[in-house]
């Protein structure tokens, strides 16, 4: 299968250098509306994708995201491997304004949101143990190296409902976790990809120390923007190094992310929903042809 490299993220991550035949496709899907159309581009041959996950001009907060449809359509469109550029707090010290975060982990504090394609008519479980696909992530980490970008890799992104930020009590606790940054985006995302087969990999952009910080005050989004502002010329960069240097054909995942619906749709076919089968097509049209 050939290689197509997915983008979720805000302003600035759609406007790279060097893409070829950039062209925005708005993709009807059945589970909703996504948050804009899908700008279809290349770069150095390589097919990308690029979604402005809160809708150009930031429409959408986090909880009003319509995560399944984004999902779906970047599926449609042909993404094989999908990046998430968040902003995000930090929980630690060390993790300081301006740095980039290579996640390896989630915990899904979100509770206003549909995190499933599957339900009642198609029971499916997915493993979730490894979140984001290393090959992914080991390509991203080698254009931090090659491009001088401060990057961690490791860690664990502790998402919240949102559109508030948290409190200092809540903020205590998270880092009591052992959670290393807080966001508002990559829960449901990163389940949902997973159930689309698609590797996923998360770049958290450090914005703020999260109110826990006792030297840094509550969060600010004025100071939010300027570190993203900030950031733009160093994403941009690691964006297109990690296209350029992308493997043109799709590389088996470690931990099972191109094949994780493989067994785990447990519906019996005759007593699944013809309805939202169809509802499925792309995202686990795969497995279900073979079935039919």
């Amino acid at each position: 299968m050939k290689s197509v490299l997915g983008i979720i993220g805000g302003s600035g991550i759609y406007e790279l250098p060097g893409l070829a035949g950039p062209e925005w496709r708005r993709i009807e899907s059945p589970w909703g509306e996504p948050s804009d159309a899908i700008l279809h581009a290349e770069l150095d041959g390589l097919p990308v994708r690029f979604l402005p996950r809160h809708g150009r001009g930031h429409v959408f907060s986090p909880t009003d995201i319509d995560y399944r449809a984004n999902i779906d359509a970047m599926k449609r469109a042909g993404v094989t491997d999908l990046v998430s550029v968040s902003a995000c707090g930090s929980l630690r010290e060390d993790l300081s304004p301006g740095m980039f975060v290579l996640v390896e982990q989630f915990v899904d504090r979100t509770f206003a949101r549909e995190k499933s394609f599957f339900g009642k008519g198609c029971v499916a479980h997915v493993s979730m143990a490894h979140p984001v696909s290393p090959r992914l992530v080991e390509r991203i980490a080698a254009a931090a190296e090659a491009e001088d970008v401060r990057y961690r890799w490791g860690g664990t992104y502790v998402t919240i409902e949102g559109p508030h930020f948290s409190s200092r009590a809540e903020s205590e606790l998270y880092r009591s976790w052992g959670c290393d940054v807080i966001g508002m985006t990559n829960m449901p995302e990163a389940k949902l990809a997973r159930e689309a087969e698609m590797s996923y990999a998360t770049i958290a952009m450090v914005t703020d120390y999260d109110c826990w910080h006792p030297e840094h005050g509550n969060v600010d989004v004025k100071d939010i923007l300027r570190v993203l502002d900030e950031n733009r010329d160093k994403a941009q960069r690691l964006l297109v190094r990690v296209a350029r240097d992308f493997p043109r054909e799709r590389e088996p995942c470690p931990v099972g992310s191109d094949s994780a619906l493989e067994h785990a749709i447990m519906t019996a076919p005759a007593r699944r929903d013809p309805a939202l089968l169809a509802r499925l097509d792309a995202v686990a049209g795969r497995v279900l042809r073979r079935a039919g």
